[in-house]
């Protein structure tokens, strides 16, 4: 059956990150509604892991937004997933982005939030409080600020109706985990 999912991101999202659960989404049947600050191309990123103590950027491909944030009606969908790169960092302090994620912790519906997608969750401390949950290693001290268990011996996690993955080389079971919650 047919579910309508919302993918929540903006300028300098890490492109596989939107780009695998959006096709992934799409090969299922499922519609698909992109939503960022404003509706327009959004520039992607890509991070690597090359011979750095952290991650490299570049400019990835560009994608569309469907929806700006002030446009979601959150009750109009089954699932919700958050991409990391650097997106989630000042996305998150849109009140609509709140609000969005807000309704899907409210009604228990499917979350996937992916490496940095964590940080989303620092404006509202009260949504993890006593929650588990994996993201990117350097988001460690701010799940476990929000009250949360950060899980670090599985890059992917499941706990209840959210599913987290440290980042993209996780897609996969990542993606397995989300679509069977959605089902």
């Amino acid at each position: 059956m047919s579910k309508k999912v919302l993918i929540i991101t903006g300028d300098a999202v890490e492109a596989l990150e939107v780009y695998y659960p959006y096709y992934r989404l799409l090969e299922e049947g499922h519609e698909v509604t992109i939503a960022a600050p404003k509706k327009k191309k959004l520039h992607t990123v890509v991070h690597d892991f090359a011979d750095w103590d952290t991650y490299v950027e570049k400019q990835g491909y560009l994608i569309d937004a469907h929806a700006s944030f002030a446009e979601v009606d959150p009750a109009q969908y089954d699932g919700l997933v958050i991409p990391g790169g650097r997106a989630p960092e000042y996305i998150r302090l849109d009140e609509n982005v709140q609000r969005i994620v807000r309704h899907f912790f409210e009604a228990n519906k499917p979350i996937a939030a992916i490496c940095h997608a964590s940080l989303i969750f620092e404006t509202m401390p009260d949504v993890l409080k006593g929650r588990s949950l994996t993201a990117y290693i350097a988001c460690k001290p701010g799940v476990e600020a929000l009250g949360a268990t950060y899980v670090s011996d599985n890059t992917v996690h499941v706990d209840g109706n959210l599913v987290s993955a440290h980042a993209w080389p996780d897609l996969p079971a990542f993606m397995r985990e989300f679509l069977r919650l959605l089902q």
